[in-house]
């Protein structure tokens, strides 16, 4: 990955990490939404885009588990991380429902997302050197259709830009050069990156396991 300026703190992305996982587990125990804490950081009260990705883990390798988030700075990031572990844990159409006992298995990962800005460029093959693996998310949007990628994801797969393009672009159900058609609009954004290291143990920034 490629460092990002960093605005949140070790501590912050902790805070984040657990509170997501309690989440889950108070959602899954009693269908009730967790309140924010009492404690919760005045950072983390202001608006931010987030997503919590769930990734079951066997052997050292990880498969998605699910993931969803909101792309944009339109709640609380306490608040849009709330949301967002119960979304990914239990509406993720990709995905059955996750299980209490499922939890032991699943390592919880938080990314807070800078706002997406629009990336402008008069030529498709612009898009090659503008940008980034490792330091930039995609959204693809044309008319209503769009799909989102995360920036840890291309360097998990190991794609260089153009596949990153691609992929992007079958996200949001385009076709894989839909990226050199102009009508295709491309937004970029930038994560700092928390993770558990193993279930519901030690959280680091960037944590790093093989894919399945």
């Amino acid at each position: 990955m490629i460092d990002v300026v960093n605005q949140y703190t070790d501590d912050e992305g902790v805070f984040l990490v657990r509170l997501a996982r309690k989440t889950i587990e108070t959602y899954l125990q009693t269908r009730s939404r967790l309140a924010p804490p009492a404690d919760t950081p005045e950072k983390l009260q202001k608006e931010s885009g987030v997503f919590v990705t769930l990734n079951s883990i066997r052997s050292g390798r990880v498969e998605l588990r699910g993931c969803i988030g909101r792309p944009y700075p339109s709640q609380p990031l306490v608040e849009a991380t709330i949301d967002s572990a119960i979304d990914s844990a239990v509406n993720d159409p990709r995905f059955s429902p996750v299980h209490l006992d499922d939890l032991d298995s699943i390592l919880v990962e938080l990314s807070v997302l800078t706002p997406p800005k629009k990336l402008e460029y008069d030529n498709p093959d612009d898009l090659l050197s503008l940008v980034k693996i490792g330091r930039d998310g995609l959204i693809a949007i044309r008319g209503r259709m769009r799909g989102l990628l995360l920036p840890q994801v291309p360097v998990e797969w190991g794609w260089d830009v153009k596949e990153f393009l691609e992929h992007t672009c079958t996200k949001a159900w385009l076709h894989k050069d839909a990226w050199r058609d102009l009508e295709t609009e491309f937004w970029a954004f930038q994560a700092e990156i928390f993770g558990e290291v193993e279930p519901k143990g030690r959280i680091v920034r960037n944590p790093v396991h093989a894919r399945c």
